[in-house]
């Protein structure tokens, strides 16, 4: 095992150049969801550069390839990254910063495609060190529903080969570089956005007795709909909502609109409470309004389902991590209420999502979806090591073969 270790480690070194430049040309040339088509192209050219022969298109604009060891079988063990980008200006200053106006990768999908095809690299050539297939998943559109894995499993990812595992990870920037973290069990929330349309009656802003204000109904709306948390989750059970937009359309300073938006999110942990906050918030807005003498449409779009790290493959991870790391860098991780869409792929195979830090130390933190989120590039590095090593240990583990 220390032999591998150190085998890896080596690689990862001598390829240490390589990678950061993959991933300075990926945050330089940034694609927004269900338009990665350069991004797909970059990364299948680099896969054909490896001796494998990728699948383009998949899920739209998603890439999948295989690699066989030296005795192929049917124990299949797939990694998964993303690799679209949010509709954000960035502001970091870097010489190789985004080329398209208002396009960042701020979530650090860049760091995460470049770590896997460093991965991939390493692995390709240690193809005498394992049996059993890898499967390498690309995946696009995370960021947007109904979610690039969702959409890559619909148009047949899984069709010929069922993985038996599944692994990916996620940067965190509030941990330092060097560190990795992990969680079993629930780790991510479900999440569903919320649209509201509020119908009034506008008129002048002067005479509001002849108008039904749909700005008062839909902040009465707000208000009410805060007991959804405080009143109706259970204490114990994790839940989020939060209203992040409110516009009116057709107001002015003396002109009451007939008609408001809203925008929101609901976050939890439970399918059969995630179903019965939807009602609690549809019978609030709905009567609210109706009481007040407006009209309200609800649209619920129902998003990904919370995501699930099994208990085998997550302490396999945290493991390979000690090995790999040492377990002074391995962490056990809290509950986020953020979502991934990872989540569908940890519905179906035994699953881990894990974390990886990305924080320089001594120097300004700066959060994910922010216009100056910075990346330690040490961290690529790490990351394409050990995943390469969790890849053929969990091949050699075989902890789900039935």
């Amino acid at each position: 095992m220390e032999n591998l270790i150190d085998r890896i480690k080596g690689l990862a070194h001598a390829q240490r150049e390589q990678i950061i430049e993959w991933r300075r040309w990926m945050h330089q040339h940034p694609d927004l969801s269900q338009e990665e088509y350069g991004t797909m192209e970059f990364v299948a050219e680099r896969l054909r550069e490896m001796g494998l022969e990728p699948r383009t298109g998949i899920g739209k604009t998603g890439v999948m390839a295989m690699l066989c060891g030296k005795e192929p079988d049917s124990y299949c063990v797939a990694l998964r990254s993303d690799y679209d980008a949010l509709p954000i200006t960035e502001c970091t200053g870097l010489p190789f910063a985004s080329e398209k106006p208002g396009v960042m990768h701020a979530c650090g999908h860049d760091m995460h495609t470049c770590s896997l095809l460093g991965a991939i690299k390493i692995i390709t050539q240690l193809k005498d060190q394992f049996s059993g297939t890898l499967m390498f998943i690309f995946e696009p559109s995370e960021e947007k529903y109904p979610g690039g894995a969702r959409m890559m499993m619909e148009d047949g990812l899984f069709d010929e080969v069922t993985p038996n595992e599944i692994y990916s990870f996620h940067c965190l920037p509030e941990m330092d570089y060097g560190k990795v973290g992990m969680r079993k069990g629930k780790y991510m929330a479900s999440t569903d956005e919320l649209y509201w349309t509020v119908k009034g009656l506008g008129g002048h802003g002067a005479t509001p007795h002849l108008s039904v204000d749909p700005i008062v109904v839909a902040s009465h709306i707000v208000i009410a709909l805060q007991q959804v948390v405080s009143r109706n989750a259970a204490p114990m059970m994790p839940t989020v909502l939060t209203i992040g937009k409110i516009q009116e359309v057709g107001g002015r300073t003396n002109i009451i609109p007939d008609t408001v938006k809203m925008e929101g999110i609901i976050r939890t942990f439970d399918e059969k409470w995630r179903l019965e906050a939807h009602e609690k918030i549809r019978k609030i807005s709905t009567g609210v309004a109706e009481a007040m003498g407006a009209e309200c449409d609800l649209f619920i779009d129902y998003g990904y389902p919370y995501v699930f790290n099994d208990d085998a493959c997550t302490q396999q991870v945290h493991d390979n991590a000690c090995a790999f790391l040492g377990e002074e860098n391995v962490e056990w991780l809290d509950l986020r209420m953020t979502a991934e869409d990872f989540a569908f792929f940890a519905q179906k195979i035994p699953a881990c999502y894990f974390r990886i830090g990305i924080h320089e130390p001594g120097t300004p933190f700066s959060n994910l979806h922010r216009p100056n989120l910075m990346v330690d590039e040490r961290s690529l590095e790490l990351a394409n090591g050990l995943i390469a090593y969790n890849a053929l240990m969990a091949l050699q583990n075989r902890i789900k073969q039935q």
